[in-house]
């Protein structure tokens, strides 16, 4: 237990420990030595605010996935790899807020001869979101319904895409524009996906996903497998030929297109005759049907899970008889059943003969692995250029022009077309824990302007502020000299 000291003893009380006030972000907390801000990116170290997270640097010569920690900063002997192997990035450089000042590290190199600048900061984004792609043939939720996460909205789902469920998620609406615990729910969840770990979502009308990064993902306590191989249609086009002659009818189940063999365009080049087969549904063209059924989490995306439901009355004078045989899958092949018409032309299921089973895993083979893919989404804005040039638009102008290419902690980034700097990149090509926080509440994300010499003059850079590359790795920045070096990110296959 602490008492106070008397005043009448003559005993001084023990002084508080001082707090200093951080300004690299716009909540300013003042924090006491040896703590760490409410980010738990920056701390008081002795009365010096600094950086926690080490600056990375991605060496060309180590594995993927390896790591040196520390890199050079206590015990280097002055010799530098040949430039090309090493690139900064912004992770753990530290930021400009409040954006009077040059970004943290301003990095002169030479590539090829030729004098290039990187300009690293860690930008404060509160326009910021990920578009998430779903490899799944599951409904997860019709087009415009509202994502949750913990119960508090975060996004939405947008058009799906071949083969893919898609959402979008975040924003500044979401993140300032509802209330306190909507923005925080919403910058834990992108914080998370960001730096591909697993977040559970729920669709409003829809399905439970949990979503990561790199992995598949799981719907409703299901792990998806495989991406569609094609749509119905598609299906057919593919592997008619290896269906001719061991089967009278094929159906591929899908909620978008379903495919009929007989009718299909694919059939009829091959000779295929008719079956007098009919459909439910809406016929676009020969063979190709809309609207079967409805979407869910059954057959090809649909909410079926007796095939033979979008089966009209079979018609003997286009060729249907007793005996004929049907085959029905799914677009993953993950469904399929074998079928025989009765006397009364009425389909019974039968067990599927041996020559069938080689197109049924032809299908399944041809399906690609499911994946979540997460891409990191960013405006830019003109506080953060400020670090980089006195004159922001000429940054803007630059990246536009393709003069200067811009990475998100090393790993290409895709420019949108038209005003400002909107960019988007796959957070699995970045090193881990790439992304951070603060609690106003909006991302930290790390970014990188590479340019030439010249034309980093020639925009008002902040050329008083380039250092070379041993300086940076001597003697570290504002907020402290730790580094690391990690190995390169493989490229996707």
């Amino acid at each position: 237990m602490t008492t106070r000291a008397d005043p009448s003893s003559g005993e001084i009380p023990a002084k508080k420990p001082e707090k200093i006030r951080c300004d690299a972000c716009p909540v300013m907390c003042y924090v006491a030595d040896g703590q760490t801000g409410a980010c738990d990116r920056y701390a008081n170290e002795g009365g010096r605010i600094i950086r926690c997270d080490p600056l990375t640097i991605i060496d060309k010569r180590l594995d993927a996935g390896g790591e040196l920690v520390p890199f050079l900063a206590s015990d280097w002997d002055g010799s530098l790899a040949p430039q090309d192997a090493l690139t900064v990035t912004a992770i753990g450089s530290g930021t400009t807020y409040p954006d009077y000042k040059p970004a943290p590290f301003i990095i002169s190199s030479e590539v090829d001869g030729a004098d290039f600048v990187t300009v690293v900061t860690e930008a404060i984004f509160s326009y910021c979101g990920v578009k998430v792609k779903i490899d799944t043939d599951r409904h997860l939720g019709h087009e415009g319904a509202v994502v949750r996460a913990n119960g508090d909205a975060i996004g939405l789902v947008i058009t799906s895409e071949y083969g893919s469920q898609m959402l979008s998620l975040g924003g500044v609406d979401h993140l300032t524009g509802g209330s306190k615990a909507e923005g925080r729910v919403t910058c834990d969840a992108l914080l998370r996906l960001c730096n591909c770990e697993a977040v559970t979502l729920t669709i409003d009308g829809g399905a439970e996903v949990v979503v990561q990064a790199g992995c598949a993902p799981i719907v409703d306590g299901v792990r998806e497998e495989r991406m569609r191989v094609g749509c119905g249609s598609a299906t057919i086009g593919m592997f008619a030929s290896q269906w001719k002659g061991l089967v009278d009818e094929v159906v591929i189940v899908d909620d978008h297109i379903t495919g009929v063999v007989s009718e299909h365009q694919a059939g009829k080049v091959i000779g295929w005759p008719d079956t007098g087969i009919r459909i439910k549904g809406r016929r676009s063209t020969p063979g190709r049907y809309f609207q079967v059924a409805q979407p869910g989490p059954g057959w090809g995306g649909t909410n079926i899970e007796d095939p033979l439901t979008i089966l009209g009355a079979w018609r003997p004078e286009k060729g249907a008889r007793p005996g004929l045989t049907l085959l029905m899958i799914s677009t993953t092949g993950d469904q399929y059943g074998f079928f025989r018409l009765d006397e009364d032309l009425v389909p019974q299921k039968a067990d599927l003969p041996d020559a069938l089973k080689p197109t049924v895993d032809l299908i399944a083979e041809n399906c690609e692995p499911a994946l979540c893919t997460v891409l990191f989404m960013g405006g830019a804005g003109g506080s953060l250029r400020a670090g980089v040039t006195r004159n922001p638009v000429k940054l803007t102008q630059s990246v536009q022009a393709l003069k200067t290419s811009v990475t998100v902690g090393g790993a290409p980034a895709y420019v949108w077309p038209g005003g400002g700097i909107t960019i988007m990149a796959d957070v699995t090509r970045m090193p881990g824990n790439a992304f951070g926080y603060v609690p106003t509440p909006a991302l930290v994300a790390p970014l990188e302007f590479t340019l030439t010499r010249e034309d980093y003059r020639t925009l008002g850079g902040h050329d008083a502020a380039v250092r070379d590359l041993a300086d940076i790795l001597e003697t570290g920045g504002e907020y402290g000299a730790a580094a690391r070096a990690v190995g390169p990110v493989p490229d996707p296959d």
